[in-house]
């Protein structure tokens, strides 16, 4: 089952939930119930729980969206590093151009083809991976400069390979979901109370207060699975993709 799927039964159901709570009440409440008496101290409270929760809610989005933008960012820099190790190989020889140009060529192929799958299933990066970078690393500080070039071009390089492995490892750090349980036991006892906090206004079974009620739980069983998704940056529906690799090494397509 998609996400996308889960998403519409997940508001479906708050929908269904709120609305048969309410008709379900109205069959109980007495022909003398007057809603015009909800004293105005549940009105100012039912008022600052909603406030409150739209602040934590609007909190925990914008955390989580920084999370997963930092992540895009990270990849981005990874790929661009190995970009411009591949560039800056030219000054050397064709036959050790041609080894380095390939040690980048078999990481991006394998974070591509094999690591990403491995981080959704495992909730890390690949030890393989690691294994393929710290290669590269050796393969060019192992080579002793040859000319004034390739002694120019030494230390970049093996700045451009340092800056991909730290981002490879705030990648790594970045894997799976950041948002601790103790948060998510808020989240949810939160929409609980807020949503819970309707009734206590004494909703009746007009077709006005019915839609609202509903479309506002629906509108927080949305915002509770934006958070959700974007709680793992590189495992779930809105996640970070391969496409800087892809986009600066065409040939791994």
């Amino acid at each position: 089952m998609s996400e996308w799927l889960a998403l519409a039964i997940a508001m479906t159901a708050a929908c269904l939930v709120v609305v048969a709570v309410v008709v379900l009440r109205q069959r109980r409440v007495s022909e003398d119930d007057d809603p015009s008496e909800t004293p105005d101290v549940i009105e100012y409270i039912t008022m600052m729980i909603g406030v409150v929760y739209a602040i934590v809610l609007g909190l925990a989005i914008a955390g989580v969206w920084e999370t997963r933008s930092a992540a895009q960012d990270e990849l981005l820099n990874e790929a661009q590093a190995l970009h411009e190790v591949s560039a800056r190989a030219e000054v050397y020889p064709a036959d050790f151009r041609a080894r380095v140009r390939g040690d980048v060529d078999a990481y991006v192929s394998f974070v591509v083809d094999t690591e990403w799958s491995y981080m959704k299933e495992k909730g890390e990066i690949s030890p393989r991976g690691t294994e393929l970078l710290n290669r590269l690393r050796q393969d060019v500080a192992s080579r002793t400069p040859q000319s004034d070039l390739e002694a120019q071009a030494y230390q970049p390089v093996m700045d451009r390979i340092a800056a991909a492995d730290e981002s490879r490892t705030a990648r790594g750090q970045s894997t799976g979901p950041s948002m601790p349980g103790v948060v998510w036991f808020g989240l949810i006892v939160g929409a609980v109370v807020t949503v819970g906090m309707m009734f206590a206004l004494q909703i009746r079974r007009s077709a006005r207060e019915l839609i609202l009620a509903g479309t506002f739980s629906a509108l927080i069983a949305f915002l509770l699975f934006l958070i959700w998704d974007f709680d793992d940056p590189f495992g779930r529906g809105i996640s970070v993709t391969t496409q800087p690799f892809l986009d600066l090494f065409p040939s791994v397509n």
